[in-house]
């Protein structure tokens, strides 16, 4: 991979785990992330006039993609219910990079070396001594269950999206039109259900769902643009790096229990990824 498209998408890794954190921070996930939706939408509305409109092609890719972010939300919401960020966050992460990895080969014709392989095995073994962590607390789980259909819903935009970001005619356009979209049906729903405590609710999470909004924009549109210019599956796992931030920002700032069970985890989780790269 270039070395600028390697730096570039460690700094999304880095976007990634801190929208996540300030997600997993407080009482309301789900108003957090319909805020960080609403501004998504807005910097994708802000953007529109200077990308081009995304051709034939592209669109499909959009609508698949905005789809099934939206199943994303919901699973992300549930899986910081009931489960710790430095928890669920390695789990949900991953486990994308192994998914991707079969999807890309099926459906993009793309395929990794042995010692790409084995770097998929360290990373599922990662994901495996985690669901059997012995430091759970009641309920979670339930966010076991949540974070492994997140990263299901993860591999899932992530083939389609390195797809159309190389179907489109300029993988800028594709972008700002995806967020534009995708953002609006899960902030209307939130909106909906939390209709009785909108005002208290916008006041207490607005801050907070506006700097994810923020964050979250360069740490998917990044892996997007360089998922057109690169094999998804070296992306998707070295986008996964934010796993190691994530548990450092979950125990040390989040007052999470470290446990060296979660700590060797998510530093095997890294290794794979570290592996998968040199592969």
């Amino acid at each position: 991979m270039d070395p600028f498209v390697f730096i570039l998408v460690l700094v999304a890794a880095v976007c990634h785990a801190s929208w996540n954190a300030l997600i997993k921070k407080g009482d309301d996930p789900w108003a957090r992330l319909a805020i960080s939706n609403f501004v998504g939408m807005g910097i994708g509305l802000v953007l529109l006039p200077f990308v081009p409109f995304p051709n034939a092609e592209a669109w499909p890719f959009i609508l698949g993609s905005a789809a099934i972010h939206q199943i994303y939300y919901v699973t992300v919401c549930l899986q910081y219910r009931y489960g710790d960020l430095s928890h669920v966050y390695p789990i949900s992460r991953g486990s994308a990079p192994i998914l991707v990895t079969i999807g890309a080969y099926l459906f993009v014709g793309e395929s990794l070396p042995p010692l790409g392989v084995l770097a998929v095995l360290i990373i599922s073994a990662a994901i495996i001594s985690l669901t059997f962590s012995t430091t759970w607390k009641p309920g979670e789980g339930k966010g076991v269950v949540f974070a492994l259909m997140t990263g299901v819903t993860i591999a899932f935009y992530t083939v389609i999206d390195g797809q159309g970001g190389r179907a489109a005619d300029n993988v800028l356009g594709y972008i700002v039109y995806l967020f534009f979209i995708d953002s609006v049906p899960f902030g209307i729903y939130v909106g909906y259900i939390r209709r009785h405590s909108f005002s208290s609710t916008m006041k207490t999470n607005w801050k907070t769902g506006a700097l994810t909004g923020i964050l979250a924009f360069p740490a998917y549109g990044l892996v997007i643009w360089a998922m057109s210019i690169s094999p998804l599956t070296y992306v998707s796992a070295l986008r996964e790096t934010s796993v190691i931030l994530a548990v450092l920002i979950g125990t040390r700032l989040l007052g999470e229990p470290f446990g060296a069970r979660r700590a060797l985890a998510a530093t095997a989780v890294a290794v794979g990824v570290i592996i998968l790269q040199v592969s």
